[in-house]
């Protein structure tokens, strides 16, 4: 029996998680059901894609991973199966599908399609649990829809290079357990406009003229504790998702403060690259 795994935006004051939960547990034999975040920002895509594309890859391969991020079916949100990278991927078609496969190609596509064999009041615990059921059932994507070319992309948070190609214009797409800040800038996006040019980060009031690979990398270990530039300490470095990431060193939202709040940045906020 495969692994399905459950993202949603429908934090776990309420009954949403544990009904789909029951569904799952009605319609499949024995799952191993594994719970990657049910505390994604209510109708943010983009911070449920960024989650789900560095968790996925850490599963077996063949697991279903159900999405119920703004999952409503709309005209202009129909319902997509995927298959990639030897997983399958069940949710609305709102741009996380195109940010988790990025620029490489899905083995297949399709556009759910069964919508009028079951109600449509509560798409993930209906639709999705049964497109899962059929998927552990060896059951071939063709029969629960009909393939697609072309699916949603949310363009604006894409880098920007500017034409002399000294510059990345980047936004926020993450703000993390600590308040730290993620930044839709990928190492191998910086390497490449970079060059191994010198830089300044600018983001608000704040500048960044190092990166480095971990936190720790940018504290000087040789000097005694009580005489270390340490706690509120920013740094800017590539983290284990390889996007370029805004942080306090040892932050703390109560004490320290973050990045989100020292630095002012949220959700969308721009950051600008420059090269010299």
């Amino acid at each position: 029996m495969p692994i399905v795994t459950l993202m949603t935006d429908f934090g776990n004051k309420d009954y949403a998680v544990a009904a789909v939960k029951g569904a799952i547990h009605c319609t499949l034999d024995n799952p191993k059901i594994v719970d990657i975040s049910h505390q994604i920002s209510p109708y943010n895509p983009t911070e449920a894609a960024y989650v789900l594309k560095n968790a996925y890859k850490n599963f077996p391969k063949g697991s279903i991973h159900i999405i119920g991020v703004e999952s409503e079916k709309t005209s202009e949100n129909q319902h997509l199966a995927m298959f990639f990278d030897g997983h399958y991927f069940i949710g609305a078609d709102n741009g996380i599908f195109a940010m988790i496969k990025g620029d490489l190609k899905s083995e297949k596509i399709v556009a759910i399609d069964i919508h009028d064999k079951m109600p449509r009041t509560y798409p993930v615990l209906e639709v999705f649990v049964w497109v899962a059921a059929h998927i552990s059932n060896k059951g071939t994507l063709e029969v629960v829809g009909k393939s697609v070319d072309h699916i949603k992309e949310i363009k604006e948070l894409r880098p920007v290079i500017n034409q002399q190609r000294d510059q990345i214009i980047g936004a926020v797409i993450y703000v993390d357990n600590y308040g730290n800040v993620v930044t839709n800038v990928t190492r191998k996006l910086f390497n490449e406009v970079g060059k191994s040019r010198a830089f300044t980060i600018y983001a608000r009031n704040v500048k960044f003229r190092n990166v480095f690979e971990t936190y720790s990398d940018a504290i000087d270990f040789s000097v005694p504790k009580d005489k270390r530039d340490e706690d509120g300490k920013k740094i800017a470095l590539f983290n284990d998702a390889d996007h370029l990431e805004l942080a306090i060193y040892k932050s703390n939202t109560q004490t320290v403060g973050s990045a989100q709040s020292l630095f002012g940045l949220e959700y969308r906020e721009s950051i600008t690259i420059k090269f010299e």
